[in-house]
């Protein structure tokens, strides 16, 4: 299958003024977020991109626009993908949130979490995951078993996918840090997924292009005893 890199959106204004933005609209990038975006380009150039999924979400769309115009891509909008609808606790500064019940559930029990007027963290986990395992069926039918993919999202998104592929209860979804724009990469095989990079926030992504099978290889689902030498 191809490999898929999950992108979270670069720093919004939200991000620097400790709001809950969640689906609020007008939540744009800011300035760091701006260099971080147009930092991509070069941070990827070394990488086939054969497709891109964006969150509707504006500051997602902002975070991919110069990747976009390098390569010439149009993204795919994937509602699955759009941030946690926090119902009526978006908006609200998150210092007035570490008082109410819900946040040690949030903390400590996410999968039992629902949001006031919103959605519950395992129902967000459920529709993102299907929406990656189907687009990156897609893109391998497409393009190929070596295709190269990004799907832009936001944190908690990302953080319940990379729980999955890591075949971590949602409950244990709060130990993965993802930090605005960076990238996490996860290979799915028939068999289960393969996660090569978590919070990656600047190194040599180059050597992410799976190679081409050799004739008496084991087979690609099958991890390399002793730990193997890389991707």
């Amino acid at each position: 299958m191809a490999t898929v890199i999950l992108l979270r959106h670069a720093r919004s204004t939200a991000n620097g003024a400790g709001v809950l933005a969640g689906r609020q609209p007008g939540v744009a990038l800011s300035e760091e977020g701006e260099r971080q975006a147009a930092g991509l380009v070069d941070r990827l150039a070394a990488l086939p991109v054969d497709a891109v999924v964006s969150s509707p979400l504006e500051r997602c769309r902002q975070t991919l626009a110069p990747l976009l115009a390098a390569r010439g891509l149009d993204p795919a909008v994937e509602p699955a993908l759009a941030e946690v609808d926090y119902g009526d606790w978006t908006g609200r500064p998150l210092k007035d949130l570490y008082g109410e019940p819900l946040w040690a559930v949030v903390q400590q029990h996410p999968s039992a979490a629902v949001f006031p007027g919103g959605e519950g963290l395992a129902g967000v986990q459920a529709r993102a995951v299907a929406a990656i395992r189907a687009h990156d069926a897609r893109v391998t039918a497409e393009h190929g078993p070596r295709a190269v993919w990004v799907a832009c999202s936001h944190g908690d998104v990302i953080k319940a996918v990379l729980a999955d592929a890591l075949g971590v209860h949602l409950d244990g979804f709060q130990r993965i840090v993802v930090d605005p724009a960076s990238v996490s990469v996860v290979q799915y095989t028939a068999t289960r997924p393969f996660v090569l990079r978590v919070n990656d926030n600047g190194g040599d992504l180059s050597g992410l292009v799976p190679p081409a099978e050799e004739k008496g290889e084991a087979p690609s689902s099958d991890a390399v005893v002793g730990g193997g030498t890389g991707p």
